[in-house]
């Protein structure tokens, strides 16, 4: 059989590609066996490649077996966690592509306040187990998010301000490297990787584990929104300016243009998760909860683990998504103004933009602490063009990219690569300016860890040599 990297066909027969397969406690997918389909499948629909081979590891001895593999044969490797993954990074076409799903275990010490999380975890996973032991961390909005890519790219959620960004939280990272050797990054082992790892990316090999600090929490919040009328878009937007100048940080609140799901119809909403104890959240959320002449009202205590999950089926796997992000110090009147008018001209329903807020523990680290580099953003608005339909692509393309650039020039230079499709023309600059002055660091030490960038299907920062 022929697999592609680049434009140079690798020829590998049936006699190498069984001993390969001995190597495996887990499965090596081709093209015509039972699962391959839905292996090559993510959440965004529109992505559609098709790997020579997956490799479904059983564990991180085929881990090391799949990356010396696909180094020894010169094959383009992707990495695929929770497979939550907009850009479409998690696959490639006619390489190997090393799916991670079959390792998802996650294992709580309730006395140490800790999490080991396999690196095909999704935050629903991590939910689920902590809740039983009254702990919790920073995870994603979407519980089918994959652990893995979130917290290598930042990570934010619902608990950002309370306990910082998701990779604020890990203590250290079990990792494949490019060699094919198995080290473990943290404050007293490979501390230069350790630092590259919280915010770099898959860059630098493959994390087949991670250890998270916990926190105390009792796992109840007060959660929901507020759904309005689209034409009092703006005045929703005035609102939530005033509101989240003086938040505490037990909460995040959320403002988009987005779909009331009672009616299915376009709408403006406010969404919050206040996880400070009910009686405090009910007096800091009075003003929400009072404001303007709500369509639609669905905010109630409940578990952290149901609001997590709430999201979900406003983001189904297999729609067509077509993500932007900017980041924001402030809203000024020309960024609400520019939202509020692109938001009534949504091509779709299901298409959105919606401010995610930050602050608090999030915004405590120093900008060199860490590889992850937005700190100093206040807000950041998501843009999603998304459709099933495949003729609504363009339109719900062109939206997306219209609203970002109408709002370019008012946004911070760095970027949250987590949440943007980055066009190919732009890479270079884009990249760069999400690392800001860590970029240079992360060229080193990607250099000393991956100098072939064998790493190269993610936002990739080359090596030097």
């Amino acid at each position: 059989m022929a697999i592609v990297q680049t434009a140079r066909p690798v020829a590998l027969d049936s006699e190498t590609l069984e001993q390969f397969r001995s190597t495996l406690r887990g499965e090596l997918l081709q093209p015509n066996d039972d699962g391959y389909n839905a292996a090559r499948t993510i959440w965004n629909g529109m992505i559609d490649k098709r790997p020579a081979l997956i490799v479904q590891p059983a564990g991180v001895a085929d881990v090391i077996s799949a990356v010396n593999f696909a180094r020894e044969h010169d094959l383009l490797l992707a990495i695929k966690s929770g497979g939550h993954n907009v850009a479409g990074n998690a696959l490639c076409d006619g390489g190997l592509v090393l799916d991670m799903s079959s390792m998802r275990a996650v294992r709580i010490d309730p006395l140490t306040r800790t999490a080991y999380v396999e690196g095909g975890a999704q935050w629903g996973d991590v939910d689920h187990e902590a809740a039983a032991f009254n702990l919790a961390t920073t995870g994603g909005v979407v519980s089918t998010t994959g652990v893995a890519g979130l917290t290598l790219g930042g990570g934010i959620g619902w608990l950002n301000a309370k306990f910082g960004a998701s990779c604020d939280n890990v203590l250290a990272y079990d990792i494949v490297l490019a060699n094919g050797s198995y080290v473990r990054a943290s404050a007293d082992e490979h501390q230069d990787l350790f630092w590259a790892l919280k915010g770099g990316g898959g860059n630098f090999g493959v994390v087949t584990g991670f250890l998270f600090q916990m926190h105390p929490f009792d796992g109840q919040v007060l959660a929901g929104a507020r759904f309005y009328p689209l034409e009092q878009a703006r005045d929703v937007l005035e609102f939530y300016r005033g509101f989240t100048a003086n938040t505490s940080n037990d909460v995040i609140v959320y403002c988009a243009n987005w779909i009331n799901p009672a009616t299915g119809t376009y709408a403006t909403a406010i969404a919050f998760c206040h996880a400070g104890g009910l009686e405090a959240a009910e007096r800091e959320m009075a003003p929400v909860r009072q404001f303007g002449d709500a369509e639609l009202d669905i905010i109630s205590p409940m578990p952290y683990t149901a609001w997590q999950q709430a999201f979900n089926p406003l983001n189904p796997h297999g729609r067509n998504y077509y993500w932007k992000a900017l980041l924001f110090t402030d809203l000024t009147d020309d960024i609400l103004d520019i939202v509020a008018e692109h938001g009534a001209q949504r091509p779709t329903v299901t298409s959105f933009a919606i401010f995610e807020q930050f602050g608090g523990a999030y915004s405590q680290p120093g900008k060199t602490e860490m590889a992850f580099w937005p700190r100093e953003a206040r807000f950041q608005l998501v843009i999603s063009g998304s459709w099933d339909d495949p003729d609504l692509q363009g339109p719900c393309t062109a939206w997306a990219r219209g609203l970002h650039d109408a709002l370019a020039p008012h946004a911070l230079n760095g970027r949250n690569l987590n949440f943007t499709v980055v066009e190919h023309d732009e890479r270079t600059n884009r990249i760069r300016g999400a690392f800001g002055d860590n970029y240079d660091r992360l060229v080193q030490i990607k250099t000393k860890y991956d100098p072939s960038n064998l790493f190269r299907v993610n936002n990739n920062i080359p090596p030097a040599v």
